[in-house]
């Protein structure tokens, strides 16, 4: 940049006076116009002053948010960090009393666990000796059920003959409640069948149905209660039958 260095012009003031009219020139427009080229000068610098401390002004603004925002989501980070710091400490004091509970209770279990081994090696003995009695039992069982099957097995063959015998038929129906079909009773109609139902509940022997009536039925079952002898009382009461219809027809 260049300086322009105005130099005052040198008057001959006497050759001034002596003119016809004497006059000074001034200069005045040059001076207005360097006058108005410096206002210019001045305003211009002035704009670009304030636009550039604008400028300034703007960027430190935009500069002290963005500042601010970091600080803000730095405190925000460190908030967070303390916050999780406080949880993480909760936590491992949380786990430090589940792991002291957990030892307890492994050690309680650990003392329930020796004291029941002691009392299973208190009472393995006991347990032998009553595997021997089971075993005992079992053996005895085994004979009784076998003894019963036997016994069984003859009372079916025994049955069997006796309603082959006593020409009968005898069926469970109710409960404790047995019916009794006899045939060949009656030389008129051997197919005619003569029944009866008998209760043998509790042990006492009650006839419930008999068909036809038979007058003896009450001293049958007297017999009855007296020799426990379910087959002669079938025998005595087909008798019974049997002499009723001989009678009937000779009548």
């Amino acid at each position: 940049m260049t300086t322009t260095v105005l130099r005052v012009p040198q008057i001959d003031l006497s050759a001034v006076l002596a003119e016809q009219n004497p006059h000074i020139d001034l200069r005045v427009q040059s001076y207005e116009t360097s006058t108005r080229n410096f206002l210019k000068a001045v305003a211009s610098y002035k704009t670009r002053t304030m636009a550039s401390i604008s400028d300034k002004r703007a960027a430190h603004a935009a500069e002290k948010k963005r500042t601010s925002e970091r600080i803000g989501n730095v405190e925000a980070e460190t908030n967070q960090c303390k916050i999780q710091e406080i949880q993480l400490v909760a936590d491992l004091q949380r786990e430090e009393e589940e792991r002291k509970e957990a030892e307890l209770g492994v050690s309680a279990f650990k003392r329930q666990l020796a004291s029941l081994r002691d009392k299973a090696a208190a009472i393995e003995p006991q347990i032998e000796h009553y595997r021997a009695i089971g075993g005992n039992l079992e053996r005895e069982k085994r004979k009784e059920r076998e003894n019963l099957n036997a016994l069984t097995a003859r009372s079916v063959s025994e049955a069997d003959a006796l309603e082959a015998r006593l020409a009968c038929v005898v069926e469970g129906v109710e409960g404790a409640q047995i019916l009794v079909r006899m045939s060949q009773i009656d030389p008129a109609d051997p197919r005619s069948e003569f029944k009866f139902v008998l209760d043998v509940s509790g042990g006492a022997y009650k006839v419930l149905t008999s068909s036809p009536p038979l007058s003896t039925l009450p001293f049958l079952v007297g017999q009855l209660h007296a020799s426990q002898d379910l087959f002669a009382f079938m025998r005595d009461v087909r008798r019974a039958w049997v002499e009723m219809v001989t009678q009937t027809q000779t009548v």
